[in-house]
């Protein structure tokens, strides 16, 4: 019987129906985790477009033959600086509804991506599928078209000054009235079919050193960007030992520094494994709480965090999804990808836009363009995976900006500490603390969130927020495990409309 033709029992989350969707259906066809993984996101380019795009880039944590490793493919800073005053750089300010905040666009707030060559270098360790099936489901609805979900047309109103930063980026994004795509409207893109469809057979070189790196570097030139022929070829997917982490039986895997997501996971998790006394939600609070004190002394050096030398990098924090996949053969795949939010173009002919990731004033804490040319930027994605003293694969993470640390950890906490089922484990109520300032969930449900600990967090935390309503604030948390039950369970993040699917 061939690797294919054995269908395994599996399970995937991800950040939107179709997405998982695609990841099934490689599942059921007998694929590996990863195999389901890079389909789910190259269907994510299609459904989830302002999250995913084949010009930005993301990190792949992966448990397989009988270790863990991260695969780094975010971007780059590209490897010169144009002047200042020369380059396309607008400030553009998206509506939140209860605050606008402001964004940079155009041709001079890209980085060098690397989503392409990242999901060729996973599919050639892991995959066992050809790509051109795994591409497929994506590319049948780019031609086909998509139908717009709710928390999508509420992604796209919010960002629609860079969805309509150009003509074709509008027409795109079905803004010819001015409003872009409502819930429920179908959104098709051909010229991201063609592309994908051409990747899938042709190969990340295509992306690199062939045609649409061409354009990708055409584009940047005639609008003054940063980015160059010689950045596309140039870039490198990089494989790294993972860090560590324990909290009770679950033993985890993160994304170790240069990013600093995974080195604040570990961190609190290091720090909550040695709270004693109060209730639960207090522990977690105090875990977070000291953390963050402690990491704003320096915040861009994540290897303080543990104990390691220095490690700096200027850390991007926005849109980002995530897709986890979980299997019976010991297989974890997880994935969290991001465009910043786009830098307003649409590539000639290729119907994605590039990243707008130096327009991030999180890149920036020194002030806009003070990156240093050629480095790897860093981040707070944190894809994760685990596995419980018995056995079982788990497979976490999240997007939600700087919330991603503290979402996770608290999913991490809610499975490993209080043994609480994956849905209920996504589904409590969260908290997250900066510089002192408590924000959470005020949900009372038993055996999740007691009016006890309410009143402990209240008191400890006199500046706090309380959110009447689960919100996508306190990110989206999609996990994907097969238990060491032998049960195979997944869980996406209704705060981010996301979707659990299982196989078998």
């Amino acid at each position: 019987m061939s690797a294919r033709s054995a269908r395994p029992r599996a399970s995937v989350a991800a950040g939107h129906a179709a997405t998982a969707g695609a990841a099934q259906q490689i599942l059921l066809d007998g694929g590996s985790a990863a195999d389901a993984a890079i389909a789910a996101l190259w269907m994510a380019c299609v459904c989830e477009p302002v999250l995913a795009s084949p010009g930005g880039g993301g990190f792949a944590t992966v448990m397989g033959r009988g270790r863990a490793e991260i695969l780094d493919f975010f971007v780059d800073a590209p490897g010169r600086k144009q002047p200042e005053g020369s380059i396309e750089f607008s400030e553009v300010l998206a509506d939140f509804g209860t605050t606008t905040q402001a964004f940079h666009v155009g041709a001079g707030a890209s980085a060098v991506p690397g989503f392409v060559p990242g999901l060729f270098a996973l599919h050639e360790r892991y995959g066992r599928t050809p790509m051109r099936v795994l591409a497929e489901p994506a590319i049948i609805a780019a031609r086909e078209g998509v139908k717009v979900s709710a928390f999508q047309a509420k992604l796209f109103a919010v960002v629609s000054p860079i969805l309509t930063f150009t003509p074709q980026a509008a027409a795109l994004f079905g803004a010819d009235d001015g409003k872009t795509f409502a819930a429920g409207e179908t959104m098709a893109n051909p010229q991201l079919a063609d592309t994908l469809d051409a990747l899938s057979r042709e190969g990340s070189r295509l992306a690199t050193h062939g045609e649409i790196a061409a354009l990708m570097a055409e584009q940047s030139e005639a609008f003054n960007g940063h980015l160059r022929r010689a950045d596309l070829e140039s870039f490198k997917p990089c494989w790294r030992a993972p860090v560590e982490l324990r909290l009770g039986p679950l033993k985890v895997w993160t994304n170790p520094p240069p990013a600093l997501g995974g080195a604040l996971i570990a961190a609190m998790a290091r720090v909550l494994s040695r709270e004693s006394g109060g209730s639960f939600a207090m522990a977690v609070a105090r875990a977070i709480d000291e953390v963050d004190r402690f990491w704003r002394q320096a915040p861009q050096d994540a290897g303080r965090l543990l104990g390691m030398a220095s490690s700096r990098g200027h850390v991007t924090q926005r849109g980002t999804t995530h897709v986890s996949v979980a299997d019976d053969r010991g297989e974890a795949v997880a994935v969290t990808v991001s465009n910043g939010e786009g830098n307003g173009r649409i590539v000639p002919g290729c119907g994605f836009m590039i990243n707008n990731m130096l327009g991030e004033e999180d890149v920036n804490p020194r002030g806009f363009h003070a990156w240093e040319p050629g480095e790897r930027l860093s981040s707070m994605m944190a894809p994760s995976v685990g596995t419980w003293r018995t056995g079982g694969t788990l497979a976490v993470g999240s997007g939600g900006s700087n919330r991603i640390r503290t979402a996770i950890l608290q999913v991490l906490a809610n499975i490993g500490l209080r043994e609480l089922p994956l849905g209920d484990a996504v589904a409590a109520p969260r908290m997250h603390i900066e510089r002192g300032f408590l924000d959470f969930e005020d949900i009372l449900i038993e055996q999740l969130f007691e009016e006890e600990e309410r009143d402990e967090l209240v008191r400890a935390f006199e500046e706090h927020r309380a959110w009447a309503e689960p919100s996508l604030y306190f990110g989206g948390v999609h996990a994907a495990a097969c238990l060491p039950s032998g049960q195979i369970d997944a869980a996406g993040d209704a705060r981010r409309e996301g979707a659990g699917l299982t196989v078998g």
